[in-house]
């Protein structure tokens, strides 16, 4: 086991003008035992991060150490690491039982039955046991993608690398193989780093996240800090299905006027804006109140526009009445609630569910409030606030 320090890494492709930067001046510290996402959408520089780690890639600037040594120049093989790939790269000609062992009779000095006796303990761990004889040709998905984990296991490696390793599988068996990938890294106990752009993956396995985009560190955090307290409006909006609602608007007195409404700042958020002009005011679908008729609060009319029954929970996409342009919102309601399309109803967002962000910089300036079973998970840096009882 090692801890990964990443220090001021930058990668670039390409030469002069036209050189693209993939990573973008990123240090992180992971420590020994983690597990840590790499997430972001397409192209935010998660796998390419990955890869200087694994010494697949060479940055164009800065280090990579693991454990206490510094690893610029050291080759995959040397790094004492094991990867996990989307494609589960296993050799098709050989049995589970040869991907398997393979690794160790390149890499080791083990005897066959030393070998023999690793292979089948994690074929054992991984469930996989009665398949040692099969060929990949003749296994599902998900066995592939066991076969491959335990490749990576019999390696006893410092540190996993996992790059989108679940990309392939069908929805319930992707469930399934997070819960048994979790288990795994919890009983070995290894330095784990983990990419996806799969919001739910990261929210469900990691200890900490890496939020990524364009290549820029936009914030490193346990998956509830990252989504109860955003640094900026893009986490905000990429972290969460369906994403954050946004709207746009000015500061008038102590009113934020948005359009096709007006949203009263309390004093705790006009101390947060301070002498801000333009703001972005951010909430989540689930936080956000439909009412069938007015109740004499702060609710401005809406459109419905769509409605997507999804079981025990419905989305619904309205249109601000009074707006200038086109924009639709979310509000997630009980799905038994039934909602036509084309009705107006009214719309209350609560003042203490409501995020604010500079609208120049994307900045997060006014946080939410919690629960104090969710602020006590966030202070002592708890995955869950259930942990929060222990």
């Amino acid at each position: 086991m090692a801890k990964i320090t990443v220090d001021d890494v930058t990668k670039r492709f390409g030469e002069g003008d036209e050189s693209v930067v993939a990573v973008d001046d990123v240090s992180l510290d992971i420590r020994d035992g983690e597990f840590v996402v790499f997430v972001g959408p397409s192209g935010s520089g998660k796998s390419t991060l990955m890869r200087i780690v694994a010494g697949l890639e060479t940055q164009s600037e800065g280090d990579v150490k693991i454990g206490d040594t510094v690893v610029n120049q050291l080759g995959p093989r040397a790094r004492d690491i094991a990867m996990v790939f989307q494609n589960y790269a296993l050799y098709p000609n050989m049995t589970v039982e040869e991907n398997m062992s393979f690794g160790l009779k390149m890499s080791t000095e083990l005897s066959d039955d030393e070998i023999e006796e690793t292979v089948t303990s994690a074929a054992e761990m991984m469930d996989i046991g009665e398949l040692l004889d099969d060929r990949p040709g003749q296994l599902s998905g998900g066995q592939q993608q066991r076969v491959a984990l335990g490749r990576a296991i019999v390696r006893d490696p410092n540190v996993f690398l996992m790059d989108e390793p679940l990309s392939n599988l069908d929805a319930k068996l992707r469930a399934e193989m997070r819960t048994e990938i979790n288990r795994l890294q919890s009983e070995l106990d290894v330095t784990t780093l983990y990419v996806t752009h799969d919001q739910t993956e990261a929210m469900t396995m990691g200890d900490r996240l890496v939020v990524l985009n364009y290549g820029e560190l936009q914030q490193i955090g346990t998956p509830l800090e990252c989504f109860y307290r955003p640094a900026n409006q893009f986490v905000a909006g990429f972290l969460g299905s369906p994403s954050m609602n946004f709207f746009e608007g000015h500061v008038e007195g102590g009113t934020l006027r948005a359009d096709g409404f007006d949203f009263d700042l309390t004093e705790r958020m006009q101390t947060s804006v301070d002498d801000r002009s333009s703001l972005v005011l951010g909430a989540r679908p689930e936080d956000i109140v439909l009412h069938d008729e007015p109740t004499g609060g702060h609710e401005f009319v809406a459109e419905v526009d769509v409605v997507e029954p999804m079981g025990s929970i419905s989305y619904v996409y309205l249109r601000a009445v009074q707006q200038d342009r086109e924009q639709t919102f979310i509000v997630e309601t009980d799905g038994q609630r039934l909602i036509k399309e084309g009705a107006e109803v009214y719309i209350e967002i609560p003042d203490e569910d409501v995020h604010l962000f500079d609208a120049n910089t994307g900045v997060t300036i006014h946080q939410r409030k919690l629960d104090a079973d969710i602020e006590f998970a966030l202070e002592e840096g708890i995955q869950t606030a259930d942990s929060s009882a222990d």
